[in-house]
């Protein structure tokens, strides 16, 4: 056989080789994977190379082959795309999906939700009970809390209205402590942004009076179009020196004692919470307040109003009065019904 014939059989052979091995890796890439269990997670750690997420993913149970799955990689330009995060994979996924679920960063995300006018302790039983979560304050006091995350509260161990309200994602045992750590950077976020938008003359000494006055307006009223009147009252009841009589500061002093319903004795027992016995705000917020009440503590509406009485016809909106004559009437007709 000539020089020629032998190497046009060689090109062949190896072309044939070549599409042999193509196909074999074309079918392997799209070979569903059979997992145990069915339905597991798998943490790619971040500045990975390629061989490292493939051992990653073996390790976590994804039994993708090494070789094949980097000459995939390689071959779709995809080695520098790949992404860290938290992946849920179910059996039957096949490697050309696994790839594909990298590139995009398509992480399994959980989430931790925190209302608008929860308590700290609210907050906290919450995060305690999310199973996604790696639970790295248990046993911790707030104290404790407030110093693992660099709050310079942390001596006063007050944690209370410091955490702000709002739904938070995070991949598979992520620590709570991450979760407490942006609320309450968040929240200093949005008090700062609503401390330097203030209307002049409030009668509060800091951003934190501020915050504890949110707190109230949260507790008040869940309505939007109230919220700013509902804050104008209570600022116009501090300059007067008038106390600010509300309920909800009572019964967040009232603690664990508290049955659901406030009684004449509750009203006439002091504590530091109780705003109907000692003027002035409260020692610390009682809640956990959003933006809108951030922004109504702020920016009360400008009104002579001092009282306030809900209408009780379960719109959840109230009647304001400039005197106690008009609000003792008001009194008279929506809650007495005279």
């Amino acid at each position: 056989m000539s020089l020629l014939k032998k190497c046009l059989v060689a090109g062949t052979a190896l072309v044939v080789l070549a599409a042999a091995a193509a196909a074999g890796g074309y079918y392997w890439s799209q070979a569903p994977l059979v997992l145990t269990p069915q339905q597991l997670d798998v943490t790619i750690k971040p500045h990975s190379s390629l061989r490292s997420v493939t051992l990653q993913l073996r390790r976590g149970g994804v039994p993708v082959a090494t070789e094949l799955f980097v000459w995939m990689t390689r071959l779709l330009g995809l080695q520098s795309q790949l992404k860290s995060g938290n992946y849920e994979f179910k059996s039957g996924v096949t490697p050309y999906d696994v790839l594909q679920k990298l590139a995009r960063g398509d992480v399994n995300e959980y989430v931790a939700t925190i209302i608008e006018g929860w308590t700290f302790r609210h907050m906290r039983s919450e995060i305690d009970a999310n199973p996604a979560l790696k639970h790295d304050t248990a046993g911790m006091t707030d104290a404790d809390l407030l110093k693992a995350i660099g709050a310079p509260e942390a001596p006063t161990g007050n944690a209370e209205g410091l955490f702000f309200p709002d739904t938070y994602l995070f991949d598979k045992n992520t620590s709570d402590l991450d979760v407490y750590r942006r609320a309450y950077r968040l929240m200093q976020v949005r008090l700062d942004e609503a401390w330097a938008a203030r209307a002049p003359g409030l009668p509060y000494k800091s951003a934190y009076d501020a915050l504890t006055m949110a707190s109230i307006v949260e507790k008040e009223t869940g309505k939007t179009s109230d919220r700013a009147l509902v804050a104008a009252v209570f600022a116009n009841r501090l300059r007067l020196g008038m106390p600010l009589q509300t309920d909800p500061t009572v019964i967040y002093g009232l603690g664990d004692s508290y049955a659901g319903r406030l009684h004449k004795r509750d009203l006439q027992t002091d504590t530091p919470y109780n705003t109907y016995t000692r003027a002035g705000l409260p020692p610390t917020p009682i809640s956990l307040p959003g933006v809108a009440s951030l922004q109504a503590a702020l920016n009360p509406a400008q009104t002579n109003a001092l009282y306030f009485v809900s209408r009780g016809d379960g719109s959840g909106l109230s009647i304001f009065s400039d005197t106690l004559g008009d609000h003792n009437k008001a009194v008279d007709k929506y809650i007495r019904g005279q």
